[in-house]
């Protein structure tokens, strides 16, 4: 069973935002390759992040829950998430509103196209 690790070291925040992002309509994904350190078979490093500007903490903590939700169930369906990247995914003002199937088709399709 893969576990999410979530990160707070700032220096990590920094290093992954100056690297590759990829944009959706409700959510953004930047990832970089691990460090030594981080490595682990069975933990994912992700980190769920909203901008207070999206509005008041029921809001962006719902938003976080289906961003979450959705990378577990992708984790639980048994397709692949590359472990060997660090991520960090800023969610939207949109999401308040999709449905949960949009949300998990999109972020299923942005975690294909980083496989490599």
């Amino acid at each position: 069973m893969i576990k999410l690790r979530s990160f707070n070291d700032d220096k990590i925040f920094k290093k992954i935002l100056r690297n590759k992002k990829i944009n959706s309509n409700n959510f953004t994904l930047y990832y970089l390759k691990n460090m030594e350190t981080i490595k682990n078979n069975n933990e994912l490093a992700i980190s769920f992040v909203m901008k207070k500007k999206i509005g008041n903490a029921v809001k962006r903590n719902k938003i976080k829950r289906k961003l979450k939700a959705a990378v577990q169930k992708i984790i639980k369906n048994g397709e692949k998430i590359n472990l060997n990247y660090t991520y960090i995914i800023f969610g939207k003002n949109t999401a308040y509103k999709e449905k949960f199937s949009v949300i998990s088709d999109e972020t299923k399709n942005i975690f294909n196209k980083i496989k490599n």
